[in-house]
This record gives C-alpha cells, sequence and structure tokens, in this order.
C-alpha cells in the first residue's frame, strides 16, 4: 500500500490561495447542509507551559455522490507559542488523509502550511461575504505566519488601496514588511500601536498570540469587518467585549465557538451577551440560510477557530493534485495482508 509525502514547500505550491478560498467554501458548504462531521478538537494542555498537543479528526464527503472526492482523517498538530522567538512555526504536525472504501492512509503532508494557508483561506470567504465591496484599507495585529496569509488572502477578494501592520516585535513586523514587498509588491506601512494601525481601517485582521485584547471596540470604524483569528481557547482573546458587542458576529461552526472562543465566551461570562449574538455561520451565508450585514454602516466579526474539515478538504485538493502532476514522494507503509 502506497502512501503520498508532501513537504512544506510542496503544499504552497499545489494550494494558491485563490484555489484554497474556493475549495474552503465548498468545506463549509458540505458543512451546512449536513454532508460533513467532526467532534469538537481534542487538546491535551502540557503541564508547566502554555503549550498543546492537539487532535483534529472529521469527515467530509463521505455520504455524497462524488465519494472519490471524500476527505476522513485527521491533523495531528503542537502548538508551542514559544517558537515564534525561534525559527520553528508555532504550529507543527501532519494532517493524515484516508480514503473512504478501503479505509487505506492516502497521504500524509506538512500540517503547518495547511494550517497558515487554509486559515487565511477561510476568512478570505468571510471577508468575501461580509465586507462592504469598497472595503480596502487593510489593518494587520500580528506579524508572523498567518500575517503573510492573510494578506494573501484579502488582496484575493478585496482590491487593497492601503495596508498596515502592528506587531509588538518591531524586527518581526520589519521582515513582514520586506517580505511582502518581495513576494506581493505591497507597500505596508509599519505603525507603532496597534490603534493606530486599525484607525479609519474598514477591513482588520487579528494574527496574534496574545491571550488578552489588543482589539478594542472604541477602535473600530463603522462599516468595518473583522477576522479574529489568533485566539482558540476559551481563555484566550484578542478583542475586548465593546469590540464583540458591536459586532455582528459569524463563526465556522457555532459549537466550536461556545466551546472554544474566548473572544465570545469571556463576554458570554461577563453577561455583556448571550450565546445568540452569534448571528450565523459562513457555511449558511454560502447556502442563503443565513444572513450577512444589513447595512453599510454594520461592522461585521468572523470569529475563526479552524475546522478539521477545512484541513481535510485542503489536503484532498493536495492529494489530488500532487497525485496528477507526480509531486511529493510515494512510500510504503504496509497494510497488505500476506497470501
Amino acid at each position: 500500500m502506497r502512501t503520498l509525502l508532501v513537504s512544506h514547500r510542496e503544499v504552497a505550491g499545489l494550494l494558491p490561495m485563490k484555489e484554497c478560498i474556493e475549495v474552503m467554501a465548498d468545506a463549509l458548504r458540505a458543512l451546512a447542509i449536513g454532508e460533513a462531521s467532526l467532534p469538537l478538537r481534542q487538546v491535551i494542555k502540557l503541564p508547566g507551559s502554555p503549550n498543546l498537543f492537539g487532535l483534529m479528526p472529521g469527515q467530509i464527503g463521505i455520504s455524497a455522490r462524488d465519494r472519490h472526492r471524500a476527505a476522513l482523517g485527521a491533523k495531528v498538530i503542537t502548538v508551542f507559542p514559544g517558537n515564534e522567538a525561534t525559527p520553528l512555526d508555532s504550529h507543527l504536525g501532519v494532517v493524515l488523509l484516508f480514503e473512504a472504501e478501503m479505509g487505506r492512509l492516502l497521504a500524509i503532508i506538512d500540517a503547518s502550511s495547511v494550517t497558515a494557508i487554509r486559515t487565511a483561506a477561510v476568512s478570505g470567504v468571510a471577508t468575501k461575504l461580509l465586507a462592504n465591496p469598497e472595503a480596502g484599507d487593510l489593518a494587520i495585529l500580528g506579524a508572523g505566519v498567518q500575517a503573510m496569509t492573510h494578506l494573501d488572502a484579502m488582496r484575493t477578494v478585496r482590491t487593497l488601496r492601503r495596508v498596515r501592520v502592528w506587531s509588538r516585535s518591531s524586527a518581526r513586523s520589519e521582515r513582514f514588511v520586506e517580505k511582502a514587498r518581495q513576494k506581493f509588491g505591497i507597500t505596508v506601512e509599519q505603525m507603532p500601536s496597534a490603534e493606530l494601525c486599525v484607525n479609519g481601517a474598514d477591513i482588520i485582521c487579528t494574527v496574534t498570540a496574545s491571550r488578552e485584547p489588543v482589539l478594542l471596540g472604541a477602535w473600530i470604524r463603522s462599516g468595518a469587518h473583522i477576522n479574529a483569528v489568533g485566539a482558540a481557547l476559551p481563555t484566550a482573546r484578542e478583542l475586548d467585549t465593546a469590540a464583540v458587542a458591536r459586532s455582528l458576529v459569524y463563526v465556522d461552526r457555532r459549537e466550536s465557538a461556545l466551546a472554544e472562543a474566548g473572544d465570545i465566551l469571556i463576554p458570554i461570562s461577563e453577561g455583556a451577551l448571550a450565546a445568540d449574538h452569534i448571528r450565523g455561520e459562513i457555511g449558511g451565508l454560502l447556502m442563503g440560510s443565513d444572513q450577512g450585514r444589513e447595512s453599510p454602516g454594520d461592522v461585521t466579526l468572523f470569529k475563526s477557530l479552524g475546522l478539521a474539515i477545512e484541513d481535510l478538504a485542503a489536503a484532498r485538493h493536495i492529494y489530488d493534485k500532487g497525485v496528477a502532476l507526480g509531486t511529493g514522494i510515494w512510500v510504503s507503509l504496509g497494510g497488505l495482508r500476506e497470501t
């Protein structure tokens, strides 16, 4: 039995942002119509540190007509926030892709690159659906891996007039500015504070490792759209209560958000809002069952957590393209019975 190994560099070539945005939209539609299932992610917190080990299993499209495109598997990943100060990514692991007919392991794919691209692609889907059509003044809080992929996603779905970035590390934001110029030919302004960075912005992406608010509701202009990405624990948040309370809130999955999203759970615990403050899911917006912004002056917020089906849909796309293009390395892992 042969399995395809796909490296970090190969993922980037097989999963360009424009394609990934389309793949993520299809995956979220499948979730909305019941063609996908996934339990809540399982997370082990390592003693005495902020580090995590996570397992994200799921399946998508198993009962659909095009079963050959089905995805079954899991992402197995470590999250070590301290890696931001090292050459290593903070998210390390693999996506394991199985087929649904006989349970064969089809592919082992680098998870760092998949996570970086698909997370930003989902924000791209949300921005395409929720941001005002003329929105193009982008502020990015954070200057790590997700900052660059979010810049790619935002430029894919909107025409950007201005881009600003802020990070607690000026050296990191300087590197981001230079890399954005080299990679995309985009001029990015480095800002001295988060408040100045978001002043007047109509698209805001928070992609930090902070556990305390870096974006305050008082700073947000009317009509802005926010992608809140960095915080993925019940006790961590990037937005203060006022920012969430004044926004029309959308999530990738309601069940996940009410179990894991500190940006929403902390304001609920404070009594500032209720669970029904979540207005809808991105899949519901795509299917027309949930309503988007009602007026140009609404502030919309997409709280991203990341779902296993997003990783698996990306993995299926990568595997199919890899096979067609002859990319990756094939290995034999066993599984055939001796006769």
